[in-house]
């Protein structure tokens, strides 16, 4: 039976109709545009216009970035029994992720081999078997053709399964890659964060509440506005309890900033002693712009009762999400290119993947996970647990609408990143090289 949110709530802020766009035509092919754009780009600064808004640039960013890395999809927590489903759309996509017989993650395209159509409608629920709701085919959840009405005596079945797509499962997150030619490096990236968030055993978590945001912008403002802090002053929720010092030099932080640093060194020493006592890495680990998977991640303390999202830091559930004996664990920081964050806290998880629907707008998934056996009402409320990020991702919301009417206007010029943005500058740095890449590898072949 599929583990069901407990919340599914979709949110779509409204946008402006009197919204200035501004995308700039070239009589060039979309490729040959897109080098100039990338050749062109000065380091720390921001992206010129067409990379938000043309349509040309969205449809190469689903080609050769999403279409070629490995993207995050799901959690095993919304898939724990044989049949459960998800189906993820983004771009042109939509992809069904199905927890086989057999108790494995397949995936496969959500298009019927018959005419095309889309097989499942919904965005999750339990099948026997995959069947489509046009004509019937009917398919298992290994994939292979079941069920195929009125055919020749020599139609072969074997023929006709669904299509499949490279599905991974790293500590209980889902990853999908839609390239025959996986990225390389996953697997020793994959085994980096096993060590951090595996101890957790968010495979065996279950989903509290999950919640679907659709943002007014392109999915790359969406991924750099969460690559800096920047802006954390917009975030009086957040900065409760997480040290809104991501990104600064502690030898250079604003006189604002320097009590706040003074707390994390105390939170540091104690949190770090349950660390090293349940032998839980926790240093810094990044590769963001110099390989196909980029990565951070890091265990840090948090601020207040350094235990949880919560007003005072205090847990938000009863029951730690790995069976340890202390929730004060401060969380696991984890950031993987192109398309997710996460929060692993000793008390819950949350989860974020950032899917594009159009050059303009993306959704952002928000996932909370809980120990299996946690009841809602007994171990946690839920709107304590939730509260934090659904306040936060509304202001993120607001901030990506507001970037996004901004490199519309024909006005708008590449400004440049500070300092404390340099993970901005290494997403941005990773996705122009992996575009050079691609394109390099097309050009090649052409």
């Amino acid at each position: 039976m599929t583990n069901a949110p407990a919340t599914t709530t979709v949110i779509s802020p409204s946008l402006p109709a009197a919204q200035a766009r501004h995308t700039a035509q070239r009589p060039v092919a979309p490729r040959a545009r897109l080098r100039d754009l990338i050749d062109r780009r000065v380091p720390w600064r921001s992206l010129e216009t067409e990379f938000y808004t043309d349509a040309d640039v969205f449809a190469l960013d689903m080609e050769l970035v999403f279409g070629r890395h490995w993207i995050f999809a799901a959690t095993d927590a919304e898939i724990p029994e044989p049949g459960d489903y998800v189906t993820v759309d983004f771009g042109p996509y939509s992809v069904i992720v199905v927890r086989d017989d057999d108790e494995q993650v397949s995936a496969f395209h959500n298009v019927c081999r018959h005419r095309g159509a889309r097989i499942l409608d919904a965005g999750s629920g339990s099948v026997g078997n995959i069947v489509c709701g046009y004509h019937h085919w009917t398919y298992g959840v290994d994939g292979q053709l079941r069920y195929a009405e009125s055919q020749p005596a020599d139609f072969d079945p074997s023929c006709f399964g669904l299509r499949r797509v490279n599905a991974r499962s790293v500590a209980g997150l889902i990853f999908l890659c839609l390239s025959q030619e996986t990225p390389p490096d996953f697997d020793e990236v994959a085994a980096i964060v096993g060590s951090y968030v595996g101890p957790h055993k968010l495979a065996r978590a279950k989903v509290a509440a999950q919640i679907d945001l659709v943002e007014n912008g392109n999915w790359k403002l969406t991924m750099e506005n969460n690559r800096e802090c920047y802006h954390c002053s917009g975030h009086p929720e957040l900065s409760c309890t997480v040290f809104p010092l991501f990104g600064f030099d502690q030898g250079e932080l604003p006189a604002r900033l320097q009590p706040v640093a003074e707390r994390q060194r105390k939170a540091f020493a104690e949190t770090s002693a349950n660390w090293d006592a349940l032998g839980l890495p926790y240093g810094l680990r990044q590769e963001l712009d110099s390989r196909p998977t980029g990565y951070f991640i890091e265990r840090e303390p948090l601020d207040l009762a350094g235990e949880s999202f919560t007003p005072d830091g205090s847990a938000a559930v009863k029951r730690t999400i790995g069976d340890f004996p202390t929730a004060k664990l401060g969380r696991v920081g984890l950031h993987l290119q192109p398309n997710s964050f996460y929060h692993v806290l000793g008390d819950h998880a949350v989860s974020f993947a950032v899917l594009p629907i159009a050059p303009d707008k993306t959704l952002v998934r928000t996932t909370w996970l809980v120990h299996p056996d946690a009841e809602e009402g007994v171990d946690y409320n839920l709107d304590t647990l939730t509260s934090m990020w659904k306040t936060t991702n509304l202001q993120d919301a607001a901030f990506v609408e507001r970037a996004q009417q901004g490199v519309s206007n024909p006005a708008y010029l590449p400004g440049p990143y500070s300092p404390v943005e340099y993970m901005v500058e290494a997403f941005v740095n990773w996705y122009l090289a992996r575009l050079r890449v691609h394109l390099d590898a097309v050009e090649s072949t052409s």
